[in-house]
């Protein structure tokens, strides 16, 4: 008895229709995971001081920062004018104003936002403010929730984005030492 495996001739039916069907599913399965939705990045890339006020009743610091943002998503997206809270030593300090606008499918972009400071908070840390000073180290942290829509092929879904950083600062000469950055992206798909 002979229980050895009898060579066969398989013949495999080949068609252009499975073949059309296979490339246009692995093509929408490529397209589904390039657009799954990825986190915006953004990085403080300067600090610059514009004005010094003192007032008999308030002491401001006005600052631009030069942000770098990424949208790394293949749709581009609109987003509403908000505003970034700035805290030292656990206290509000100041607060940033980010404009409304813009920005192009993974692409980046640089933008200044006017920042104001208040020294009156700032008096009440003085003692670890000097004590930074004196280092020249200087932690800060900002939150802002950004809200906006993105657009892509004729449906607008919202979005909202919420960013914590924490940075430390050098605050004789206001340059960036070292930061950390964290955006987390909510997005609504009903309307």
């Amino acid at each position: 008895m002979d229980l050895a495996p009898k060579p066969t001739a398989n013949k495999v039916n080949w068609s252009w229709t499975s073949a059309l069907i296979g490339a246009a599913s692995a093509t929408a399965a490529a397209a589904l995971i390039s657009a799954k939705p990825k986190d915006p990045t953004f990085h403080l890339i300067s600090i610059k001081l514009t004005s010094f006020k003192i007032n008999l009743s308030n002491i401001n610091a006005d600052l631009t920062l030069t942000v770098h943002v990424s949208n790394p998503n293949i749709t581009p997206i609109h987003y509403s004018s908000t505003t970034m809270s700035i805290f030292y030593d656990g206290s509000f300090l100041g607060e940033a104003h980010v404009k409304a606008g813009s920005q192009p499918p993974r692409s980046c972009r640089v933008l200044e936002l006017p920042a104001r400071l208040d020294g009156i908070e700032l008096a009440h840390h003085a003692g670890k403010f000097f004590a930074d000073v004196a280092k020249r180290e200087m932690a800060l942290d900002a939150k802002v929730e950004i809200s906006g829509t993105a657009k892509m092929l004729w449906w607008e879904h919202r979005f909202k984005v919420h960013v914590e950083c924490h940075v430390t600062v050098d605050p004789v000469f206001l340059d960036v030492i070292d930061q950390e950055n964290e955006s987390q992206l909510e997005l609504f798909l009903a309307s």
